[in-house]
């Protein structure tokens, strides 16, 4: 790891130079052991092993002992030698690259040239050894092979004894040994075996144990673990920092990466849950820092305030430490994200879940099941009823879209697409367009915007819009912006109510949802409050289905309009004296639509309809359905009105299938299906000009009503 501030210059090929920048402790211990090294008299030569795992610092630790080395008096300092052998993995004699780098740093200081020389030569005959079982000449290398034999002894001897008259040790310092291949560290090995006894020579060696236990298995016929103790003669297990300076460095490089990020997305209480039951189990060593703080400086920025940012670590920590994990999240968003439906009529029921989850966490390896485990349910609250005794129902979503939880279905492509899918309402729109609910006319241009928007599903995004504004409806909307918004909603919500592809059996359309925000804002302010602003927002209103939906939700609170029987008095949205007025004002708004010959364009004309009999009488509406009717064009539109989509989807279907449908019983009680009036619809029907709409609605309602008679003929001839 280097010391920066910046996150983004981590990087796992760079370790730390200098004592000061220390923050877990490796600066103590290598001052002792520099100070104990330096102390030491290796007639005949020494090696030392540091062992620690890959990635732990080791290298940070050679480089502060070269520090204080060189930090001695110079008649104290050792000549150093520094090898690393995986610069030359794969393509190079590693033997003779090391006794290169020995000449070479040897030949640059107060060294006799002819000690120089020896060990050019002596490296010469060593790394040129012939590979056991190769011909290249029969008795020619017999001969060649017996005569450096008798070579390398001598010569071996000469430099041992030049050494020892060398007024200055000198320390060879042998870097990433586990980085090599199984063949290149049985070879280094064997190179340092046959120096190990060099006089006034110490090795230190910095590898992971267990990587060269395994590589160094049964060579000459015995353990890997025998095979080091005949080499290492002083072995040191590298202290693994302490969890608590790991954290601290961690946090502190976290900071920089979210910094910005909006605060109300980070819960301090979740984070600590989240990180000491799974994350916390592989922050281990340095370079866990660095691999995970390195992929979050380039994944995090691109969703920042888009997603949970504790959620968004634990899933990269996943993918950085356990990535079979992370991919069957990827592939299976429906096992992960929302509610458990515990009867599986709109997803996986809690056997479903448990067979899926219990079969791929089998297969993943036994050190990380338990940490992975408790890191999913606390990220995904489904799997508690997996793994545990809890079940969250579906009025958990709109606080988990609210919080961008990667539990949210709405929010969990983000965490893996890194961007917002397209058509959705990203956060930082959401607050721009929260922004505008205090001007009725910017908000309900903005609404009309979103509605003449379409999402690849064939849905408007408005609809998103809606659901996600009722996160916000309980306080972040400012009290004194609620009348703009329930105005700009009495104004285009008709609008907003245009059919939306992709519904189905269990859809609710867009009236339920503005009713429901109208409400939650209303429930917010005094009863009187409550009337004044719908009795304003109704008076400038022009959506006459949506005022009229609004009044008749509030009437069945009082037991109205069919209702069961009333809600309590304190849980009504007005009092009976002004739901009263209210209807008067919902009423008046309805005969003018009628007046202004607008009213069949409401999207619900049948429930308009069947309220304003209730506020007026049945004569008054008969009396307008007639003048409509009276002529071919106005026949055509009330056909058109009447006209019910309707979504079905057996078993064996793949996609639903859509239906038209025309409510004939609704028809008759204000129409008198007369011989003349089927006539003349039959003969609409013929006219090439129609819309494609109205020729399904005609069709269905020749079908329906022809099926009607024959049922009346039947009962008549019973």
């Amino acid at each position: 790891m280097v010391n920066s501030n910046n996150p983004s210059t981590l990087s796992p090929d760079k370790a730390l130079t200098n004592p000061e920048d220390d923050r877990l402790g490796y600066a103590p211990f290598a001052k002792h052991l520099t100070e104990s090294i330096s102390k030491m008299t290796p007639v005949e030569g020494l090696v030392i092993g540091i062992y620690g795992p890959w990635g732990s610092g080791k290298t940070t630790l050679l480089n502060f002992m070269i520090h204080y080395f060189q930090q001695m008096p110079q008649t104290e300092q050792p000549i150093i030698v520094q090898f690393n052998p995986w610069w030359f993995s794969g393509h190079e004699d590693l033997t003779r690259r090391f006794f290169e780098q020995l000449e070479a740093v040897l030949s640059k200081r107060s060294i006799a040239k002819e000690l120089t020389k020896r060990i050019a030569d002596f490296a010469e005959l060593v790394s040129e050894a012939p590979i056991p079982y190769v011909s290249i000449g029969g008795k020619v290398l017999v001969v060649w092979y017996r005569r450096r034999q008798k070579d390398v002894p001598e010569l071996k001897a000469e430099i041992a004894d030049m050494l020892r008259k060398q007024q200055k040790w000198i320390l060879v310092i042998i870097d990433d040994i586990d980085r090599l291949t199984k063949e290149e560290i049985r070879q280094l090995f064997r190179v340092i075996k046959a120096v190990a006894d060099f006089p006034n020579i110490i090795y230190l060696l910095a590898f992971d144990k267990e990587v060269a236990k395994k590589a160094l298995a049964e060579t000459q016929g015995i353990s890997g673990e025998a095979y080091l103790e005949k080499i290492i003669q002083v072995p040191f297990e590298l202290p693994l920092p302490d969890k608590t300076s790991l954290r601290q460095l961690f946090f502190e490089k976290l900071d920089l990466i979210l910094a910005d990020t909006p605060n109300e997305l980070f819960d301090y209480t979740y984070w600590s849950n989240v990180y000491l039951d799974g994350i916390d189990y592989f922050i281990n060593t340095p370079r866990d820092i660095v691999r995970l703080v390195n992929t979050l400086s380039v994944t995090y920025p691109a969703v920042k305030g888009e997603v949970n940012p504790v959620d968004f670590i634990a899933i990269e920590t996943l993918r950085v430490f356990c990535p079979a994990a992370y991919d069957i999240i990827r592939k299976n968003e429906r096992y992960f994200a929302g509610y458990v439906d515990r009867q599986g009529f709109l997803g996986p029921n809690v056997e479903d879940l448990k067979t899926f989850h219990n079969s791929w966490m089998d297969k993943v390896q036994d050190e990380y099941r338990e940490p992975v485990k408790r890191l999913l349910m606390r990220i995904f609250p489904k799997l508690e009823a997996v793994w545990g005794n809890t079940h969250y129902g579906a009025d958990w979503e709109p606080t988990w879209r609210k919080q961008l939880r990667v539990c949210s279905p709405d929010i969990f492509p983000i965490y893996f697409h890194l961007a917002v899918p397209e058509g959705s309402i990203s956060n930082a729109e959401m607050e721009s367009i929260l922004a505008l609910t205090n001007n009725a006319k910017a908000f309900r241009e903005k609404l009309l915007e979103l509605a003449s928007q379409k999402r690849p599903d064939g849905t408007t995004r408005v609809r998103t819009f809606l659901e996600r504004l009722e996160d916000f409806t309980e306080k972040e909307i400012p009290s004194e912006n609620i009348p703009s918004i329930v105005q700009a909603l009495f104004d285009v919500g008709d609008s907003l109510l245009c059919p939306e592809g992709g519904s189905g059996l269990f859809e609710f359309g867009n009236d339920i949802r503005i009713l429901r925000i109208i409400q939650q804002l209303l429930l917010r302010l005094e009863e009187s409050k409550r009337f004044e602003v719908l009795k304003d927002a109704i008076l400038y209103g022009r959506a006459v289905s949506t005022i009229v939906d609004l009044v008749t939700a509030i009437g069945r609170q009082h037991g109205k309009y069919g209702a069961k029987q009333p809600v309590p008095e304190e849980k009504r949205l007005i009092i009976a004296e002004h739901l009263e007025e209210l209807e008067k004002i919902a009423l008046n708004k309805v005969r003018d639509a009628a007046r202004q010959d607008s009213l069949l364009q409401t999207p619900d004309l049948k429930q308009v309809l069947y309220c304003w009999v209730a506020w007026a009488g049945e004569e008054e509406v008969k009396e307008w359905i007639q003048k409509v009717i009276s002529t071919d064009k106005g026949l055509i539109r009330l056909l058109e009105r009447s006209l019910k989509k309707t979504f079905n989807k057996s078993v064996s279907d793949v996609v639903g299938k859509t239906h038209y449908k025309l409510d004939l019983v609704w028809l008759e009680r204000f129409i008198e299906l007369s011989p003349q009036i089927i006539d003349r619809i039959e003969r609409l029907a013929e006219n090439s000009e129609i819309s494609e709409n109205l020729k399904i609605a005609i069709e269905q309602f020749i079908r329906e009503y022809e099926t009607m008679q024959q049922k009346e003929r039947e009962a008549q001839e019973g």
